[in-house]
């Protein structure tokens, strides 16, 4: 496993559209496991293959209080949003320090393949 490169903003490869995942193979398993890496080696709670220049439908997520619950997200899409809107202030590994209050729907339904497809 490795700790890749997070792009910074403003660099034009973020705006780039990520591709689906077409298998998830020994390679997408090996991009889950650096890009967790780099997120907890980054103190961040979420990272998309975007942000490690890789342009393809995968996200990597954890939220638990103890860093022990990780998520692969492969070919992630949202099916449902509720009503109810929460705030809380978000940060993005590639715009470091800086913190914004974001509203969001309090909960979601996402589809998506794990890390063993």
């Amino acid at each position: 496993m490795a700790e890749l490169t997070i792009l910074r903003y403003p660099d034009l490869r973020l705006t780039r559209v990520a591709r689906p995942v077409e298998a998830v193979d020994a390679r997408i398993q090996a991009l889950v496991a650096d890009m967790l890496d780099t997120m907890y080696a980054a103190n961040g709670i979420g990272l998309a293959a975007t942000q490690v220049d890789v342009h393809e439908r995968v996200v990597v997520i954890d939220v638990s209080e103890e860093r022990d619950q990780p998520l692969a997200l492969i070919n992630p899409e949202i099916t449902w949003l509720s009503d109810e809107r929460v705030r809380g202030d978000e940060g993005c590994l590639s715009v470091p320090g800086i913190y914004d209050g974001v509203e969001r729907a309090a909960r979601v339904k996402v589809t998506a393949l794990d890390r063993d497809g």
